[in-house]
């Protein structure tokens, strides 16, 4: 998993850790300030800030004292609370029964809302049980019919809750739904990356809130992907050494131990 930490991204990760937590719009210079502290310099936080506007998922909005400022969009806070349901589920769900299947059919005529629709049920983590036929965990549900309602798509789909019966045991169809090779490689990844970090962190005292803040919306800014590429498959379903359950441990101990101390960094403790 590439460790790219865009500036885009680190903002969207910000909001969804510690943004939506102030009462009010996150005013520019707390953005470039609090974006300065990852590495990101204040024409790229500018410039990432403008796309995610024109996306729809930043508003402008002044703050109390009139100076320009951001808040989430409507449609940002549902992504980022169904977002929350997996980045922080460490790994809960896992062993829940049941498979959503998407069943749809775009016409010709429409045919880049096809690319569109394969490309939306991917990054919810979906695997392909057959042409047109998409598979995923049964908790997806809620989550994959918000993503399709606001994409304006639900009319081309078609969603079943159900059971595997066969013919194929159920592990192997789920190795042929997923890539799990591909999967474990991006776990193994950010277990490289962030597993020393949270060595270094219990080898220490003191939990310093910038360097917390730095060092948690890092892990998190990787982290948060990982749940949707590896949408929570049943452990025994998985390969005996399957390492997610790793990094899900070692997200959730970096979590615990730096999140709150970082909120005193940007000032959105208690939220």
């Amino acid at each position: 998993m590439a460790e790219l930490h865009t500036p885009r991204s680190l903002i969207v990760t910000y909001y969804g850790a510690y943004g939506r937590r102030t009462p009010g719009p996150v005013p520019v210079a707390e953005l470039i300030r609090l974006l300065g502290a990852v590495g990101v310099d204040a024409p790229s936080v500018r410039s990432a800030v403008s796309r995610l506007k024109r996306r729809g998922l930043l508003v402008p909005q002044r703050t109390a004292d009139g100076s320009a400022g951001y808040a989430l969009s409507a449609d940002a806070r549902q992504l980022l609370d169904d977002g929350d349901r997996r980045i922080y589920a460490h790994g809960r769900s896992r062993d829940e029964a049941g498979w959503v299947l998407a069943v749809f059919s775009v016409p010709e005529s429409e045919r880049q809302k096809r690319h569109v629709l394969r490309s939306r049920l991917t990054g919810l983590g979906f695997g392909t049980a057959a042409p047109g036929v998409w598979i995923a965990p049964a908790r997806l549900y809620e989550e994959t019919r918000h993503t399709l309602e606001r994409l304006q798509l639900a009319a081309y789909v078609d969603l079943f809750r159900g059971e595997h019966l066969g013919f194929a045991a159920t592990a192997e169809a789920v190795a042929r739904w997923w890539d799990l090779a591909a999967l474990a490689e991006q776990h193994e990844a950010f277990l490289a990356a962030h597993e020393p970090v949270l060595r270094a962190w219990q080898a220490r005292s003191e939990t310093p809130p910038e360097a917390a803040y730095r060092d948690y919306l890092l892990a998190l800014d990787s982290w948060r992907h990982l749940p949707y590429v590896d949408p929570g498959l049943p452990s025994g379903l998985l390969p005996r050494d399957w390492p997610g359950e790793r990094s899900a441990q070692v997200f959730a101990a970096l979590d615990s131990r730096l999140r709150e101390a970082g909120a005193g960094f940007c000032g959105a403790a208690g939220g």
